[in-house]
This record gives structure tokens, sequence and C-alpha cells, in this order.
């Protein structure tokens, strides 16, 4: 996560399904817990996060993350994962949507 400068990261299965989220959150929290130099991620991660389908309005996205208290929300189409969605991704469209054009 500190190598590519992102919040968060999926964890997926062998078989590319979606089976958690590790977030510098439950980073801070296993160190809080006494991490310890053997743990694994599947030690750490958040275990079968909410999702959101690709065709879900960016409202419904931001009302599932402000509700569930997350910054990071995997997107899905059915079973496969397709991409993810943070809380900086939804303050970008706001602004977009409301800052004067050529300003």
């Amino acid at each position: 996560m500190v190598e590519r400068n992102v919040g968060a990261v999926l964890v997926l299965d062998d078989r590319g399904r979606l089976t958690g989220i590790m977030t510098e959150r439950d980073l801070m929290r296993a160190v809080g817990r006494g991490l310890h130099e053997q743990a694994v991620v599947a030690d750490c991660m958040t275990s079968d996060p909410e999702t959101v389908e690709a065709d879900a309005t960016t409202s419904h996205a931001a009302v599932l993350m402000i509700h569930g208290g997350f910054r990071h929300l995997p997107v899905v189409e059915g079973e496969d994962v397709v991409g993810m969605l943070s809380i900086r991704d939804l303050v970008r469209i706001v602004l977009e949507d409301s800052a004067p054009r050529g300003a």
C-alpha cells in the first residue's frame, strides 16, 4: 500500500472472487491490537466488504459509504470485481458538477 500510495487494497481468492478489503484503518487497528510479525492479510482485513454494482448511482455509493463509515467501496458486476470507488472519487464528481466552468 505504501509502495503504490493507496489507502486500500482488495483481497481476492484464488478464483478472483472478492473476500475482503485491507484499509489503512484495518492496519491501524491491527497495530493497536499488537500486530505480530507472522500476521497475514486475512488476520487484519475486513471480510466480506460492502459492495456496489457498477451501474449504481454515485449518490447510492455515497450513502453506503457515509452510513457504513468507510472511504473505499469495491465495485462489482455480479461476482466480478471491476474497480474500487473512493470518497475522493466522489468529491471530485461533486466538485466538477458544482464548480463554475473556466474559473
